[in-house]
C-alpha cells in the first residue's frame, strides 16, 4: 500500500466552500495548499484549471514555509471555473537529494547509482524509440564502473534529463484534492468608480444624457441611478423625513411602487423606457454603464400590496408593518417577508424578485446596487445566484 500525501486547506475558497471563488479574467489567481507526506521525500505539485468542461491547463506550485504550496494562473474567459491541486513524489529529485549526501560523505554509492538508471529506464518505457538512445546513454554511464562517482554522477546533471522528469515524472502514488469552484467575472467586476446622481433633479433621462460627458470626464466608469420606479403616495414623507407631505412633495424614490407600477416601470416624470434605453447607450458612448438600484421593498401602494398580501410582514390588528429603524420610522415603505407561510407564496416571490432583476438585464443594465443586502435571507442570495 502507498503511504498517502496529505492535501489540505486548499484556497481560495469560501467560508464552508458552500460557493465559488471569484476573481475577473486576467486577474492573478493565487492557489494555495498543505502538502506534506511523512519522511524525507522530495514532493512535487501542479494546479489543474479549466473553464468548466474545458481542457485542463497545468501549472507547476512551489513550496514555501511549513509545507505551504503556491502557483498562480490567470483566467482568461468568464463564467464558471473548477480548479485541484495534485501532489507526487519526485522520485528523482528524492533520488538526487540522497545520493548527494552519501556522495559527500565519502560513501559508496554503486547501489545508489543503480537506482537513478532504473528511474531513468522506468521513464523512457513509452518514449519514441527514436529520442531513448540519449537517455539510455545517460543510463549507461551511470552503470559505468570505470568512472569515478563523481564523473557518473555528472551525468544526470544535465538540462535534458532534468526535462524528461518534469514532463513526464513518475506518478505512481498521484493524490488529488477535490475540484473546487471559482468564478471568473470581467474586470468592472472587481473595480469600478461610481458616480451617483438623481435623474429627476436633472430633469428626467432626456436632460441627464447632457451631463454624461461631464461624468465621463471625470474618471467615472458607473453612472448609479437611485431607483427610478413610481413612487408611492399613502404615508408618503416630506422634506427632512417629516410625516406630512406637501402637495407638491415628490416622497422617498425608496418608497418604490404606485397605480403607475411597481419595481419594473418608470417614474413618468423620468421619462419613458425608449428614454431609459437612450441613456444606456449614451452612457456606453463614454465609457460607462448604468448600475441601479436593486431595492426589495414596497410602497404601500405597490402592486404586490393588495396582488400578493401574503408576501408582507402583518400585524394582529391586520394592518402591514412598515419599516423601522429605531428610533426611526419609515411609514412609506413596508418590508418584504422573504418567508411566507408557503413554500408556493415563497417560491413565487422569490421568482418575481428575480423577474426584476431580468427585466433590467434586458434592457441592458450589467451593475445593480443592492439596498440593505443584509436584510434579506442568505438562502435567497444562494438561490438567486447559484
Amino acid at each position: 500500500m502507498i503511504d498517502a500525501i496529505e492535501i489540505g486547506d486548499v484556497r481560495p475558497r469560501t467560508p464552508g466552500g458552500e460557493f465559488p471563488a471569484k476573481a475577473v479574467t486576467a486577474e492573478r489567481v493565487t492557489v494555495s495548499a498543505d502538502i506534506f507526506k511523512d519522511g524525507h521525500a522530495v514532493l512535487a505539485a501542479q494546479v489543474l484549471w479549466r473553464p468548466m468542461n474545458g481542457e485542463w491547463a497545468a501549472v507547476r506550485m512551489t513550496p514555501g514555509a511549513n509545507h505551504r504550496w503556491e502557483a498562480v494562473f490567470e483566467p482568461e474567459t468568464i463564467g464558471a471555473h473548477e480548479f485541484k491541486v495534485q501532489a507526487w513524489t519526485d522520485h528523482f529529485a528524492t533520488w538526487q537529494k540522497d545520493v548527494a549526501i552519501k556522495h559527500d560523505a565519502g560513501q559508496d554509492i554503486s547501489v545508489e547509482l543503480e537506482e537513478g538508471a532504473i528511474l531513468i529506464d522506468v521513464s523512457t518505457l513509452e518514449m519514441a524509440p527514436s529520442k531513448r538512445p540519449r537517455f539510455r546513454k545517460t543510463a549507461h554511464t551511470l552503470r559505468d564502473e570505470k568512472l569515478s562517482f563523481a564523473e557518473r554522477l555528472s551525468a544526470v546533471e544535465s538540462s535534458f534529463i532534468e526535462k524528461l522528469f518534469a514532463e513526464s515524472p513518475l506518478r505512481d502514488d498521484l493524490s488529488s484534492s477535490r475540484p473546487m469552484a471559482l468564478w471568473v467575472d470581467r474586470p468592472r467586476a472587481l473595480f469600478s468608480s461610481w458616480y451617483e446622481l438623481f435623474p429627476r433633479s436633472l430633469g428626467g433621462f432626456k436632460a441627464t444624457l447632457e451631463h454624461l460627458p461631464r461624468v465621463a470626464g471625470m474618471g467615472f466608469d458607473v453612472l448609479y441611478l437611485p431607483p427610478i420606479h413610481p413612487i408611492g403616495v399613502t404615508a408618503r414623507k416630506g422634506r427632512n423625513n417629516v410625516v406630512t407631505s406637501e402637495p407638491d412633495d415628490v416622497g422617498s424614490p425608496w418608497a418604490i411602487g404606485s397605480s403607475l407600477g411597481g419595481h419594473t416601470a418608470i417614474h413618468p416624470d423620468l421619462g419613458t423606457i425608449d428614454d431609459f434605453a437612450a441613456l444606456v447607450n449614451g452612457a456606453a458612448d463614454h465609457g460607462m454603464e448604468i448600475a441601479l438600484d436593486y431595492a426589495l421593498q414596497c410602497s404601500p401602494d405597490h402592486p404586490w400590496v393588495t396582488e400578493h398580501p401574503e408576501w408582507f410582514h402583518h400585524r394582529p390588528d391586520g394592518s402591514i408593518k412598515f419599516a423601522e429603524n429605531p428610533p426611526k420610522k419609515y411609514q412609506d415603505i413596508v418590508p418584504i417577508n422573504f418567508w411566507p407561510p408557503t413554500d408556493k407564496a415563497r417560491s413565487e416571490l422569490w421568482e418575481a424578485c428575480k423577474q426584476i432583476l431580468d427585466h433590467w438585464i434586458a434592457h441592458g443594465v450589467k451593475i445593480f446596487r443592492v439596498d440593505n443586502p443584509h436584510t434579506k435571507p442568505i438562502a435567497f442570495w444562494a438561490w438567486l445566484i447559484p
